[in-house]
């Protein structure tokens, strides 16, 4: 059993939904590096719920308490340990759900592994772990920001058969361009088209999947490792760990098996400073496995929010058939809440390679 990840730079999680709080402690940041609450509290404001109509209406303030690793605001190279305590769990809401396992959720593999699971809220299983992700995310942000001058920004691109224009794809985005919507779609009209589809779902009982794009810019070449640590490796194993992820792809992905070599290979010219550069960039930022300079672009895809409040045909722990509609809080769409997440995720295995690969540049 293991709640942790990461090489040099460390990420354990910790808490239940409905429990008393969410947390994190990292370890292997190094010291000195300036941080202050509000750049960890900037990133779970993101994330937490009831911030609109197209979100769960829990109610939670996701203040975070960084209980240690930090001193006059800048890391003390030791474990960075914070807390988000729980203040608005309703646990009465899953008690029909106790002996219940609901369909496409992790009640019944998470009883057949462990023998034993909290039916509030779905402990662990929760997407309310993420909390951890996230505040751990934004030291990592931190991170590649002041030692390698990098940045990481993700936004909507597809929600169920809506999705943004190709030209608007191709686009540069600012961090206020994807906050303009609930939908965090930096195109309006797509923006529009979601926002009305997911409150469509949501007011039928249904619910809907989509897309998140992320890029991070500014990136050096050379991190990833040419063989099982694969910096696209490590970063899909890293975004298939969020909760209701389902896909996953880096820079032209499934549309490169529509194309020929010709077509799809990046050639390489002289940058401004002599250094190679590519003239395309199908390969994403990744070639080998290792980072080559460019903008290293993801895509992650999300199911289907599988609590609905629709009645569905499932069995109990006595095999016995129940129908049930899912009582309690929840997303209508994952996917905008879902942005902060993968790029969290982002955050997390570059300031690791980037640590490594540090430790490789020696001489």
């Amino acid at each position: 059993m293991t709640s942790t990840t990461g090489r040099l730079f460390r990420v354990t999680t910790y808490g239940e939904s409905h429990g008393g709080g969410i947390g994190v402690v990292v370890d292997g940041c190094p010291p000195r590096l300036p941080l202050t609450a509000e750049e960890i509290q900037r990133d779970l404001d993101r994330r937490r719920p009831g911030q609109s109509d197209l979100a769960t209406q829990r109610k939670e303030a996701d203040e975070a308490e960084i209980l240690s690793g930090v001193f006059e605001n800048k890391t003390l190279g030791s474990p960075i340990a914070m807390l988000v305590r729980n203040s608005d769990a309703r646990s009465q809401d899953y008690e029909h759900l106790r002996d219940v396992y609901r369909p496409s959720h992790a009640d019944f593999t998470t009883e057949a592994k462990y023998g034993i699971r909290n039916w509030q809220g779905g402990g662990r299983a929760s997407a309310r772990e993420t909390v951890g992700r996230v505040a751990a995310g934004a030291v990592a942000r931190k991170l590649l920001a002041e030692a390698a001058g990098a940045s990481v920004l993700g936004w909507v691109s597809k929600i169920h058969t809506i999705e943004m224009a190709e030209a608007a794809e191709g686009g540069s985005f600012s961090l206020e361009d994807v906050e303009a919507s609930p939908a965090r779609c930096p195109d309006p009209e797509a923006a529009k088209q979601i926002e009305a589809a997911i409150m469509a779902a949501k007011e039928s009982g249904d619910s809907l999947g989509g897309i998140v794009t992320c890029a991070a810019r500014g990136l050096p070449s050379g991190l990833g490792e040419p063989v099982f640590d694969k910096l696209d490796a490590d970063l899909a194993k890293a975004m298939i760990s969020l909760p209701a992820a389902k896909g996953f792809e880096v820079g032209s992905g499934f549309a490169s098996v529509d194309m020929t070599g010709r077509q799809h290979n990046d050639p390489f010219t002289s940058g401004p400073d002599g250094s190679p550069r590519t003239a395309t960039n199908r390969s994403g930022g990744v070639q080998g496995g290792i980072s080559n300079g460019e903008e290293l672009l993801v895509r992650v895809a999300f199911k289907p929010t599988a609590t609905i409040a629709s009645e569905q045909q499932t069995v109990n722990r006595e095999g016995e058939a129940v129908t049930l509609a899912a009582k309690g809080r929840h997303d209508p769409c994952v996917v905008p809440r879902a942005v902060p997440l993968v790029e969290a995720m982002m955050c997390l295995v570059l300031a690791d390679h980037l640590l490594r690969q540090r430790a490789v540049d020696v001489l």
